[in-house]
């Protein structure tokens, strides 16, 4: 564990003490996760989104269905609540800009702003001298050609604003590509990276504290299927010198955003070893999301912790392994799945989101264990995974 103390003169904000309402913008299953830890430690929570009997609304204690551009929904939702706070980055950064002239807002409009959009984010980490993937913007048909000579071809385009899991990303492995990435990207701005070599992605879990303090979880490995997150295992297994260049990466980010709450960053690990820090997720993760059973304190309590000025938690892990599988709604296509089969064994953890309709690729649950190796881990959640379909 790395903790950072914080400099005397910024201790000074008052704690927002448990019995205290806290506000989340967004309603989906990370924000049902905050709620839960949330009321855990003796809060009350509010979601505000366009969502109606929500994952997050199921939990919270009060369910605020509104546009997130409706000012009167929002000075509303700001009266109730001692602090907000998101469960996705794709809100508007204006609705954050109007609620924090009301009430405190942890991660701020700033993050937000970077994290949204992805040519902001890599000019962000270019300016802080991270290392990343060789990258362009291209804001027209001619910039984008432009940018892939510049770049080199294989490359990868993606829409910069609006993607995640992998949508509105396009690979171009030949000059007639350009057209129909063109047509596919509906005119918008893109992100031209160059295509690299990959040997693993990590991603770093990490927290900062309104009085600067500072913790970070180990560094977790992410293997993907059809660009979803499908199996997250820790530690991951990297170098050590490689797993502290990430936790310091995550550090500076924090420090220079003067970030409240949590966040993750992504990176990729090339063949040859080098790190690049690939994108950042300005609130808890599904990486993260096995540290609800294996870490002394889950990415939601510390995101509880952070918002409302508490010390920090431990983000120790519980045993030498852990894992992680999503659950998505192909799951359901032959009827509902197996849960006792995925429960026999006793050291899996089963999580549902409580989402009603299960869509190809929509994240309905996770199962998680910790083992004492990371690949016994692995297999038992795996294996828990494949006997729902038994």
């Amino acid at each position: 564990m790395t903790v950072r103390p914080a400099p005397e003169a910024a201790t000074g904000a008052p704690v927002i003490a448990p019995g205290a309402t806290l506000g989340v913008l967004g309603s989906g299953q990370l924000g049902r996760m905050f709620a839960i830890a949330a009321r855990q430690m003796g809060y009350r929570v509010h979601t505000l989104s366009p969502e109606r009997e929500s994952p997050t609304g199921q939990v919270a204690d009060l369910e605020v269905t509104a546009p997130y551009d409706d000012p009167d929904a929002l000075r509303a939702f700001a009266a109730g609540v001692s602090v907000v706070t998101f469960e996705f980055e794709n809100v508007p950064v204006q609705t954050a800009r109007t609620l924090e002239e009301l009430v405190p807002v942890r991660p701020g409009g700033a993050a937000l702003h970077a994290a949204q959009h992805r040519g902001r984010e890599k000019t962000l980490f270019a300016g802080l001298t991270f290392p990343t993937v060789p990258f362009v913007r291209a804001t027209s048909r001619d910039e984008l050609r432009a940018g892939l000579v510049q770049i080199g071809l294989p490359a990868v385009v993606k829409t910069a604003a609006f993607g995640y899991d992998g949508k509105g990303q396009h690979r171009v492995t030949r000059a007639g590509d350009l057209d129909g990435v063109w047509a596919a990207v509906d005119g918008r701005e893109v992100v031209i990276e160059k295509l690299v070599d990959l040997q693993a992605e990590i991603s770093v879990i990490a927290a900062r504290g309104v009085a600067g303090d500072i913790v970070e979880y180990v560094p977790f490995e992410n293997r993907h299927s059809r660009h979803i997150l499908d199996v997250t295992t820790a530690p991951a297994a990297i170098p050590a010198a490689l797993a502290a260049q990430a936790r310091e990466i995550a550090r500076s980010l924090l420090e220079h955003l003067l970030y409240v709450g949590v966040i993750c960053v992504e990176f990729f690990v090339t063949t040859d070893g080098a790190l690049l820090v690939n994108e950042i997720a300005p609130r808890p993760h599904n990486s993260g999301h096995l540290t609800i059973d294996a870490a002394v304190t889950s990415q939601f309590e510390q995101q509880v912790r952070a918002i409302c000025g508490l010390p920090l938690g431990a983000p120790d892990l519980l045993r030498p392994g852990a894992a992680m599988a999503n659950l998505l709604g192909d799951l359901w296509q032959d009827g509902e799945p197996d849960w006792a089969g995925a429960c026999r064994n006793p050291r899996v953890k089963l999580h549902l989101y409580g989402k009603t309709v299960p869509r190809t690729g929509r994240k309905m649950g996770h199962l998680t264990a910790t083992a004492d190796t990371v690949t016994e881990a692995q297999e038992l959640v795996v294996a828990a995974r494949d006997a729902l379909l038994a």
